[in-house]
């Protein structure tokens, strides 16, 4: 199980580094391991995505879902 993790987060990175709009593919990656329930991991996304395009729309969005799971109990 874990290394099928490994593995698709290697996979995702590569698809990140190919495209021209990272911030946004990050946001989905984000998303996408928050729906299956990786909240360690989203909120790693989010927070990169924060950091790395903080004046990005997808910052913003990524601000607020990660207030949102800092805030769930």
């Amino acid at each position: 199980m874990m290394t099928a993790r490994l593995i698709l987060c290697v996979f995702c990175f590569m698809l990140l580094s190919c495209s021209g709009d990272k911030a946004k593919e990050m946001l989905e990656t984000a998303e996408f391991e928050e729906r299956q329930m990786n909240l360690p991991h989203a909120k790693q996304l989010y927070e990169d995505v924060i950091r790395l395009y903080p004046t990005s729309k997808e910052a913003t969005t990524a601000q607020a879902r990660l207030a949102a799971l800092t805030q769930a109990p």
